[in-house]
C-alpha cells in the first residue's frame, strides 16, 4: 500500500505540523507533499527521512517567509500534485491541503483541524485585522476570499472521510460542510512535560502574540491585581503594545527554549489561557505538568478541560471576568490536585492518538 501525507506548509513546528509528524510514523514509508517546505523545519520533525515533493509555490520570491501571500493561488497549487499511484491520501488541513485531487479507488481521510478560518468564521475579523474590510484593496480581498470559500465547498466532496481534532471543531465541519466526522483529539507530547507537585506563587501564559490569543487581555487583567505575579512567554507582532500594558507585577520574557519553558510551567501556580481555540495543545501540555488551567470556557479547551478538578473557566473574553476566576481559583486553590491534574492529561497522549488513528484508518480500508 502506498500513503501520502499532505499538509498545506512545513515552515513552523506547530500543532497541526505536529500531527504530521505522528501519522509519519504509523506510516514511515509515506511520501510528504506540502505547498511549501523549509529545511530546517523538516529536521526538526524528523520528517527528512521522508520523500518531500513542494508546490510551485516554493521556488516564488519570499516563499519561505512570505508564503501567506500567495493564498490565491494555494487551490491551484494543491490541485497540481499527482497523487494517481497512491492507495491511501491522508490530509492534515487547516487550509486546502484536503482539496488534492483523488480518484475513486483511493481512500482519502482528512485530519480536518478546522475548516478555513479566514475565509469562513473569522472572515470579518481578519479583514478589520488587515485592513482590508474596506477601499479597492478591501473589495478585492472579499472577492478572493469569496471563490476560495466557492472553492473550499466544491473540495469538500473529494474527501471520503472527515476526522475532526475535537468535538468543537466537529460541529463546524458540519456547519459548514455538511459533512459528519469522528474526532481524535491531536497528539500532545505529554512525555516530554515533568510532574510539578510544589508550585511557586505566580501565574504563567505563554503564545505567539498575535490578536487572536488575547495575551493582552490577560497582561491587563493582571495589571489590575498588583499582587499577583504573571509571567508572560512569547512574541510576536503585539509583543511591543502588550509590553506597554504590563505593571510591575508582570514579566514578559519574550521567546524562550523549550527547557525554560517547561521549567516555569510546572513550577506555576495555573496556566491562564484567553483564547477560542479549535483544539488547545498548550493548556493540555500545561496539565501534564500538574498544573491547573484558567480557561476562557469556550472552544475546544472545553473538552481538556475538567472545570473544578484540572482547571477553573470564566465565561465571557474580558479581564474582568477573568479577574473573578483567578478570585475563584485562589479560594478553592487547594482542591487541585497535580497528580490527577497530571493523569487527565495523559488521555492526550502520542501514543493513544497513533493507536486511534490507524484502528479508524484500517476500519475503512477494510469497509
Amino acid at each position: 500500500m502506498r500513503v501520502a501525507i499532505i499538509q498545506e506548509w512545513l515552515t513552523t513546528v506547530g500543532g497541526s505540523e505536529k500531527v504530521v509528524q505522528e501519522i509519519s510514523k504509523i506510516y514511515p514509508d509515506a511520501d510528504l507533499f506540502t505547498l511549501v517546505a523549509i529545511p530546517e523545519t523538516v529536521k526538526a520533525l524528523g520528517l527528512d527521512s521522508h520523500k518531500l515533493q513542494t508546490s510551485f509555490i516554493q521556488k516564488f520570491p519570499f516563499a519561505k517567509t512570505k508564503w501567506r501571500s500567495y493564498l490565491p493561488l494555494f487551490p491551484l497549487a494543491i490541485e497540481q500534485f499527482d497523487l494517481s499511484e497512491y492507495d491511501l491520501i491522508i490530509s492534515s488541513s487547516h487550509s486546502v491541503a484536503k482539496g488534492v485531487l483523488t480518484n475513486s479507488n483511493q481512500l482519502h481521510i482528512c485530519y480536518c483541524h478546522s475548516p478555513i478560518r479566514y475565509a469562513w468564521d473569522l472572515h470579518h475579523q481578519y479583514l478589520r485585522e488587515s485592513g482590508l474590510d474596506k477601499g479597492i484593496k478591501g473589495a478585492l480581498a472579499k472577492y478572493l476570499l469569496h471563490r476560495i470559500r466557492t472553492w473550499d465547498i466544491i473540495s469538500t466532496n473529494r474527501v471520503d472521510h472527515f476526522l475532526s481534532n475535537s468535538d468543537y471543531i466537529g460541529k463546524r465541519i458540519k456547519k459548514v460542510y455538511n459533512r459528519e466526522s469522528k474526532t481524535i483529539y491531536p497528539n500532545v507530547a505529554v512525555e516530554d512535560f515533568t510532574l510539578e507537585t510544589v508550585k511557586e506563587d505566580y501565574y504563567f501564559t505563554c503564545s505567539r502574540m498575535v490578536p487572536y490569543k488575547k495575551i493582552d487581555l490577560i497582561v491587563s487583567a493582571f495589571s489590575k491585581m498588583p499582587d499577583k505575579k504573571l509571567i508572560v512567554i512569547g512574541d510576536g507582532p503585539d509583543f511591543k503594545k502588550i509590553k506597554k500594558l504590563a505593571s510591575a507585577n508582570i514579566e514578559l520574557l519574550g521567546f524562550q527554549p523549550f527547557d525554560k519553558l517547561k521549567e516555569i510551567m510546572s513550577k506555576s501556580k495555573a496556566f491562564v489561557f484567553a483564547a477560542e481555540e479549535d483544539f488547545g495543545i498548550v493548556p493540555v501540555e500545561a496539565q501534564a505538568c500538574g498544573t491547573p488551567v484558567i480557561a476562557f470556557g469556550k472552544g475546544g479547551v472545553l473538552e481538556s478541560v475538567i472545570d473544578g478538578i484540572t482547571g477553573v473557566f470564566y465565561k465571557e473574553q474580558t479581564s474582568d471576568s477573568l479577574i473573578q476566576a483567578v478570585s475563584e481559583f485562589e479560594t478553592n486553590k487547594s482542591k487541585f490536585d497535580p497528580l490527577v491534574i497530571r493523569k487527565h492529561a495523559e488521555k492526550f497522549s502520542s501514543e493513544r492518538f497513533k493507536e486511534q488513528f490507524l484502528n479508524f484508518v484500517n476500519a475503512k480500508l477494510n469497509c
